[in-house]
């Protein structure tokens, strides 16, 4: 009984504080899992003819995803995510809350951060913080009735785009690995994302995006 408690004490003190060369200098860092971005949209007032408060907001999407990265010293790296485009429904918000969807876009935030990860190389638990910058490219807006109908009434469809912009993320997250050379990867990132949106009607609208991002993902060194 002796012994088994023994052993037991000391998977536990493995599990905490074991070492797992996972993440020196060098190596490559390969990252599969999910990913949900979902947007903080603080959007102005459409412009005329539009009713005083027309706003917008956007709800959040989660697709598939991975990511790369390398170790250029034992505590910094760089790491790009990688995942297929999102598609997000844009609705109606102020003078215009009770109508719904007015439209989608879909998004592909192309995103390189140069990150520091802390404690020692062969630490199981690794904290680390990410600096990069994005590139926030939109493309197939679709319309719904409701949009036409509040922007231009008994008229052609209306059609809107969003313009692509780049934009700083920042980024906190932690590794912890498992079994050696594998590892759970999981991280928090905000983009300061501003943008316009213009309409086939000539109106536009100022937007911060401002997206939240949250990946969980299992990964592996080499």
């Amino acid at each position: 009984m002796k012994h088994v408690t023994l052993t037991a004490l000391a998977a536990v003190a493995t599990l905490f504080t074991g070492s797992a060369f996972a993440q020196y200098q060098g190596q490559y860092l390969a990252v599969i899992g999910g990913t949900r971005i979902t947007p903080k949209v603080q959007s102005s007032d459409l412009s005329p003819p539009a009713p005083s408060g027309t706003r917008i907001d956007n709800a959040h999407n989660t697709q598939p995803s991975a990511g790369i990265g390398l170790m250029l010293t034992d505590h910094l790296s760089v790491f790009v995510p990688l995942a297929p485009p999102f598609k997000f429904d844009v609705y109606g918000r102020g003078a215009i809350e009770g109508v719904g969807k007015i439209g989608s876009v879909k998004s592909l935030p192309a995103t390189q951060f140069f990150q520091y990860r802390m404690l020692d190389p062969e630490a199981a638990f690794r904290p680390y913080l990410g600096l990069g910058i994005t590139y926030a490219y939109f493309f197939r807006p679709e319309s719904s009735a409701a949009q036409t109908a509040l922007t231009n009434p008994g008229g052609p469809a209306t059609r809107f785009k969003i313009k692509s912009k780049f934009a700083p993320t920042v980024q906190a997250g932690f590794t912890y690995t498992f079994s050696d050379p594998y590892y759970v990867d999981v991280y928090y990132a905000k983009t300061f994302l501003k943008s316009k949106v213009t309409l086939s009607t000539g109106q536009t609208q100022d937007v911060k995006i401002n997206p939240e991002t949250i990946q969980i993902g299992v990964g592996t060194s080499f």
